[in-house]
């Protein structure tokens, strides 16, 4: 049976485990990140579907599974897989996605490598991803593609299939035309994204940039430009924009633009906050933390994260304010995403020569300054550290959204804890009550952390309460609600399926 929705994404919805030398299938780990909440939308469409990539020896073996079906709490679908090499995983995801594109979508043109590219293979795999989709789709299906490892794919599949309904939402920023142009495929690209209907993004910056690099190479005309609603449209944030085109049409083909950030699923945090197991770690973090205030970092180990600035301004605050030696704690975590990569290997090396620098500077037998976490902390445990945190500090250089400084507003139900957020973080734009800084300005970031820890009870718990409401807002539901409507499917009911606490 062919399905009404197709969800097109690199990774596959669940985790392979071998048990007794057969493959399970098993839910993710992480039940608040991306793939439950797409995985979510299945239930309301009569079938569904998801093409995902599969690493394969050989792709041509006919024992490889294409198509399995998976029955769980968010309903029966069919995963449609892709059997790439090795080889091909490399060049596609490691090569040009990370190597390629990621610097310049986060504004790094100094970290931008042409040279390794093989667009042939990108080419391939999108391609690859598109005939599948086809495959897939019902007459007038939507078909919703994600990301822009992905980018080619809605401009091949608007070929094979004319009749489909194309949707693709932007993960990342997208850059300033400048900067997007710097890439030799450009446009390529954007011919690709404007074979879509909707095209989404977390904020209005980002549908602006898009924009413009399409303007700057093709011939685009705005139909619609519309002010930007107020909670997206706080001017303190360096990623403001107070109007927004929101109707595109380029070559006879009309585009819906979307500005929707993505949240967290607020209900499940704050499930998590109030129990027992909660409330017992909580109690663990404040007995070994005895008087001293913790700053909680979160984060990837990428150049883009900002982590060794935060470190430095760090080892400034604690060289410049002798009183604090003793009575502050940095728990930094930052974990490797992508391992085998050299780029990162080498900034978690700047990090551990940095904390132990700091370590090496200023601890003692009885307080270390900075704990450098480079393994994941389970969510639960996470809660409870988000609740022990008198200020999380979250400064990327550049971010599409940030989902940490969320999940920290969402565990504090005890409404105290500052929020110091990077300007060029997405998620600044909606929370303009945190302490903003400039993670590019060792004043800026230096100001904003030794702020953050001597901030009145009254003004804390003032700013916390709005962020508490904006996120309260603007949760994964509110986002789910936003993309049904792109879809032109209004009528179905917009309900999320939240795993149990």
């Amino acid at each position: 049976m062919s399905s009404n929705l197709v969800i097109v994404y690199h990774r596959q919805p669940y985790e392979e485990v071998e048990v007794d030398g057969k493959i399970e299938y098993r839910e993710n780990k992480s039940p608040n990140g991306i793939v439950p909440t797409l995985k979510s939308f299945f239930g309301r469409f009569e079938k569904g579907a998801w093409v995902a990539w599969k690493e394969a020896e050989d792709p041509s073996n006919p024992d490889f599974e294409r198509v399995i079906e998976i029955d769980d709490q968010y309903g029966t679908y069919s995963v449609s897989r892709l059997p790439l090499t090795r080889e091909q995983v490399s060049s596609f995801y490691h090569v040009s996605s990370k190597e390629a594109f990621w610097p310049i979508l986060h504004g790094f043109k100094e970290r931008y490598n042409y040279d390794p590219v093989d667009w042939p293979t990108f080419r391939e795999v999108n391609w690859a991803f598109a005939e599948a989709a086809a495959a897939e789709a019902a007459e007038g299906a939507v078909v919703w593609v994600h990301d822009y490892n992905l980018w080619l794919v809605p401009g091949y599949l608007r070929k094979l299939r004319p009749d489909v309904k194309i949707s693709f939402y932007h993960h990342t920023p997208f850059p300033s035309a400048d900067i997007f142009n710097v890439l030799p495929w450009r446009k390529e690209i954007l011919e690709s994204l404007l074979a879509c209907d909707v095209v989404g993004f977390h904020i209005p910056r980002y549908v602006n940039n898009f924009v413009h690099a399409a303007r700057s190479l093709l011939e685009v005309d705005v139909l619609k430009r519309e002010k930007v609603k107020p909670e997206l449209s706080s001017q303190t944030s360096a990623l403001s924009e107070q109007s927004v085109p929101t109707r595109l049409t380029y070559g006879g083909h009309e585009i819906t633009l979307q500005a929707s950030p993505v949240g967290v699923d607020v209900e499940y945090i704050e499930r998590l906050a109030g129990t027992e197991e909660t409330a017992v770690k909580l109690a663990e973090v404040r007995k070994e933390l005895g008087e001293a205030q913790l700053i909680l970092s979160v984060g990837r180990t990428d150049y883009t994260k900002g982590g060794i600035e935060q470190l430095q301004s760090y080892e400034r605050l604690l060289d410049s304010r002798p009183d604090l030696r003793g009575k502050v704690r940095l728990m930094h975590v930052s974990v490797a995403a992508n391992r085998n990569m050299v780029a990162y290997e080498e900034i978690q090396n700047d990090l551990e020569q940095l904390a132990g620098r700091i370590n090496g500077r200023f601890g003692s037998f009885e307080w270390q300054p900075v704990a450098l976490i480079s393994q994941p902390v389970p969510f639960r445990d996470l809660i409870a550290y988000y609740q022990a945190a008198d200020v999380a500090w979250i400064t990327p250089l550049a971010d599409g959204m940030n989902l940490v400084c969320k999940e920290y507003c969402a565990a504090r139900t005890d409404g105290d804890g500052v929020l110091v957020l990077s300007e060029f973080a997405g998620a600044a734009v909606e929370l303009s009550s945190a302490v903003l800084t400039n993670p590019f300005s060792h004043r800026a970031m230096d100001s904003a952390i030794s702020a953050a820890l001597v901030m009145s009870e009254e003004d804390r718990r003032a700013r916390m309460e709005e962020m508490r409401r904006v996120v309260s807002k603007h949760d994964i539901r509110f986002w789910a609600e936003d993309q049904i409507q792109a879809f032109g499917a209004k009528d179905l009911p917009v309900s999320l399926v939240s795993p149990a606490a």
